[in-house]
């Protein structure tokens, strides 16, 4: 018989799910920032914005969760020797703020809602459970965490585009490339 072993070979691309979720997550993260600051300077607007609002955050919840887990099990393309090992160590930074910022925004807001006495309506009839009691100092804190946490998501990802760009456009590696498109193998 013979023996079969797991194929531990670093990849070139990242793995299809991956790429997907990553796209998908950022149109929604986009959409959701811009939904948030127009949740803060509308009042006409807010209500429905606020509808979208919930419904996409638990969404985006959901979706980094599984994001996270298939970035802890699938291998990810290494980054090219030729990168400077303060950008790659920076790079591996942002990467895992990332994670933990499209996990926490969406846990704070949920939080700041629930001390607010507010449910989280995702649809008609379908409300999550608070997650925190009712308390009015707790909503004024996770509410200021949120909208901060919410900037620093923004800075975050206006340093990953930027880097992204200067990988496709400047030094032209495959970093880019990497999450861009696949190898065709999958």
């Amino acid at each position: 018989m013979q023996n079969k072993s797991i194929n531990t070979s670093v990849p070139n691309h990242f793995n299809l799910l991956a790429r997907l979720l990553h796209w998908g997550m950022a149109l929604a993260i986009f959409a959701m920032l811009f939904i948030g600051v127009g949740m803060m300077t509308s009042l006409s607007h807010r209500p429905w914005l606020i509808d979208l609002h919930l419904p996409l955050g638990f969404a985006i919840l959901c979706l980094a969760v599984v994001r996270l887990c298939n970035r802890l099990v699938r291998p990810v393309p290494p980054l090219p020797k030729s990168i400077p090992q303060w950008q790659a160590t920076a790079a591996h930074v942002s990467h895992w703020l990332l994670y933990f910022l499209m996990i926490a925004l969406p846990v704070l807001g949920w939080a700041t809602r629930s001390a607010g006495n507010w449910p989280v309506t995702l649809a008609d009839g379908w409300s999550l459970p608070a997650i925190v009691s009712e308390n009015a100092t707790l909503y004024a804190w996770l509410r200021l965490a949120h909208g901060v946490g919410a900037w620093m998501l923004f800075a975050v990802i206006m340093g990953h585009l930027g880097a992204a760009l200067v990988h496709a456009w400047v030094i032209r590696d495959t970093v880019f490339s990497s999450m861009a498109h696949g190898d065709g193998t999958e």
